[in-house]
């Protein structure tokens, strides 16, 4: 290709330089340079066109070879992404599974451990229920013996002191004193039994509210770990 555009250039350069023929536009050139040149323009030419044929051939291949290194890229990348794919899901699947499988536990552990705990309190309520029952009954059957014995020493001493008034007097006096005193100890009893109860029940209401904020938190937490990433297709 080069030396067909030097033959051009030469044959511009030949007419540029060629003397005009007066009155005309034409002008006077060489004829054997000119036919020369052009027989070696005619002559290179075919070459030429072989070589640019064999770059156009090649550029072809080349651009087929690419597209089809491409094609095989493309597909190559499409199979690795979706194994890519695949693979997430099925690790995102096996953590959701693992996170089923612990809030399961979780939950399990928290019931067992309710249950226990609501077993031991009723134990504690019962035993302490039955104590403090047994402890009043105790107290009332004394303060009954001792209203009794109180009553019998009472009415002894009021037979004995029948003829005297006001010594019966004073001995019925007593006697009433000795027995509210009596039922006033049943009562003040009964009053610190309750106490006593209410104070064991009250620390049990706090052991179980204890409990039950453990195990909100504790599915809190969990319902918080299952915001797992989300794979998207």
């Amino acid at each position: 290709m080069y030396r067909v555009f030097e033959a051009l250039d030469e044959l511009v350069a030949i007419v540029e330089e060629a003397r005009g023929v007066p009155m005309t536009a034409g002008c006077v050139v060489p004829r054997g340079d000119v036919l020369e040149l052009l027989d070696d323009v005619r002559d290179a030419i075919p070459g030429e066109l072989d070589d640019a044929q064999d770059v156009i051939d090649h550029r072809d291949k080349v651009v087929g070879d690419a597209r089809a290194e491409a094609e095989s890229t493309v597909a190559a990348a499409n199979a690795e992404a979706k194994a890519t794919l695949a693979s997430a899901r099925a690790e995102a699947e096996r953590m959701v599974a693992q996170a089923r499988d612990r809030a399961e536990q979780i939950i399990t552990d928290a019931q067992g451990q309710a249950s226990r705990t609501i077993d031991e309190g009723e134990r504690e309520f019962e035993k302490l229920t039955s104590r403090a029952r047994a402890e009043a009954e105790r107290m009332v059957t004394a303060g009954e013996s001792s209203y009794e014995r109180s009553v019998s020493e009472g009415e002894a001493e009021q037979r004995r002191l029948v003829s005297q008034t006001e010594i019966v007097q004073v001995a019925r006096d007593e006697s009433a004193k000795i027995i509210d005193a009596a039922h006033d100890e049943s009562d003040r009893l009964r009053a610190e039994c309750d106490v006593y109860v209410d104070t064991k029940l009250a620390t049990f209401e706090e052991t179980l509210t204890g409990t039950l904020r453990t195990i909100t938190r504790g599915r809190q937490q969990l319902r918080a770990g299952l915001g797992t990433p989300d794979y998207r297709s």
